[in-house]
Order: C-alpha cells, then structure tokens, then sequence
C-alpha cells in the first residue's frame, strides 16, 4: 500500500436529492440553509433512453445520477469496482410487492425483479457499462460505520488501489410513517475511496460517523472541491 496506509481517502464526492442539485445547494445544506425536500422528486436521467429509466424508482434515478456525476468527475475507470450501500433499499417497491401479496395473492416477475436490494447498482452498471463488478452492503441497525469499513477492506489490504462508494436511500412510503420513518431522508451521494494522500483523509474508523447524512456533512466540509 501507500505512504497512506494508516487510513483511507475520499475524494471527487458527488450527491444528488430532492432540493440539492448543485454544488451550491449541497453547501448551504452543510449550514443549515437548505433542506433535503422530502418528496418522490427524481433526477431526470436525460442521458439514458426513455425506456430505461421509464419504470425507475427514486432509489435508482439517484443511484445512477450519482454514479454518472461521479464518472464524469473523477474519469475513474470503466473498470473500478463499486460497493453499494444503502439502510432499506427498494423500500417502495418491496412495500408494492408485499400488498400485492397480501391483497392479491400474486406478485408480478418485473416487479419483483426491480424490487431486490442490489437492483440500483445493478441498473447504474447496466446503464454505464460498468465492468468492474461491485458488491452491496446493507448495515445492520443502520449503522453507516460498519458498512463504510466494509466497503474499505479491499483498500486497506491492498486488494484495490481504489474504489467507488455509493450510497442511496429513497423516501419511504407513506404507510411506514407509524414506524417513525420522519427523519429518512432521500438522497444519494458516491466517492472514490483510494489509499492515496488526495482528498480527505480518514485514519481511524472511528472518525466514520454512524450515520450516512452525518457521514456526508463532515466530508463535504473538509472537501473544499465539493
């Protein structure tokens, strides 16, 4: 590994939610000025044909938008491995499935098929023609620390010189809201992890906040290139 090999590096950050669109927007964010909206606003994903992103679900409308901000930013290679990491996943399209099953007694293949927990790494990939593979990683308890050193190992043992984080949450739906689901917010956000001295240079797990909001403010304001 090297010099850097007491810790890891996140730069070339890029993020995308409903009301923060712009670098801008995500700074006012970090002071408190702005709000991530809590609505099923989607990026538009004018990039890829229709029929692609026609049946796309908030969760991987963002996924992808930050995969493609984050391949144009960084110009990593095609070839980069992702992880993905995310604390409900398709939860709108599970919550589908499960109606369906209790009111119908049937679930529909497609719909089913979209509704799996790597479906919005998977579609980034397919959009992109990413061949590097990538693994999914969902936190126990919601616990973004344990997942992001997780998602660093192949670094930290020199497996990988680099890698690309991304992490996405979508709005739940609003039968969960009795579960106490106010404070999940929908956003999206990915990184280049690497054992570099670039970027922002993380030592010790420890300074990983728990969760993935947290984790996304104290990035952005180390990173002045956000």
């Amino acid at each position: 590994m090297s010099e850097s090999s007491n810790g890891i590096s996140i730069s070339h950050i890029t993020a995308w939610a409903p009301g923060l669109v712009t670098s801008d927007d995500w700074k006012q964010w970090v002071h408190n000025e702005k709000q991530i909206g809590l609505t099923n606003n989607t990026p538009k994903l004018e990039y890829t044909d229709p029929l692609f992103r026609r049946r796309l679900s908030q969760i991987s409308k963002m996924t992808i938008q930050v995969v493609h901000d984050e391949l144009e930013k960084s110009a990593c290679s095609r070839n980069i491995k992702q992880v993905f990491i995310s604390c409900r996943g398709e939860l709108t399209r599970e919550f589908s499935v499960s109606k369906m099953l209790i009111e119908e007694k049937i679930t529909l293949p497609a719909s089913f098929s979209l509704s799996v927990f790597n479906t919005p790494i998977a579609l980034a990939t397919l959009a992109f023609k990413l061949q590097g593979g990538y693994s999914v990683i969902f936190p126990s308890k919601g616990n973004f620390r344990d997942a992001f050193a997780a998602a660093c190992a192949p670094v930290l043992s020199g497996n990988e010189k680099e890698i690309m984080l991304v992490y996405s949450d979508e709005l739940p739906p609003e039968e969960y809201s009795c579960l106490g689901t106010a404070e999940y917010k929908p956003f999206a956000f990915a990184a280049i992890i690497s054992d570099s001295e670039n970027g922002v240079h993380i030592p010790t797990m420890e300074n990983v906040p728990e969760t993935p909001a947290a984790f996304l403010k104290d990035i952005i304001l180390e990173d002045a290139s956000f």
